[in-house]
């Protein structure tokens, strides 16, 4: 799931032919193989669970401030949001760790 602000950042890069080893959008959508969401009863409070390629799980959560704004569509969307965010610190962690390596 890629945002409109990824979009205009690829072709950017693109654009600037700034393409050595990196993460991509494409990169960390395919790290992802499942997700679970769960609300807490009598709050807004969604919290979503990535499964990586690797089995390791990734958390995003969200909360509406008032109950009455809640929209269970919403909140999956962003705590979806909040913990594919987390991804690309990871990866690129482990990106660099490799061309440190090299």
């Amino acid at each position: 799931m890629n945002s409109a602000s990824e979009a205009s950042i690829e072709a950017e890069l693109k654009t600037k032919g700034l393409n050595v080893p990196r993460i991509d959008p494409a990169h960390i959508d395919g790290q992802i193989v499942g997700s679970s969401y769960y609300v807490f009863s009598g709050t807004t409070l969604t919290i979503c669970v990535l499964t990586l390629r690797n089995g390791f799980h990734v958390t995003g959560e969200s909360a509406s401030a008032s109950p009455e704004n809640f929209d269970a569509a919403i909140g999956r969307r962003i705590a979806f949001d909040n913990a594919r965010a987390k991804i690309w610190q990871l990866e690129g962690y482990v990106l660099r760790s490799k061309l440190a390596a090299a």
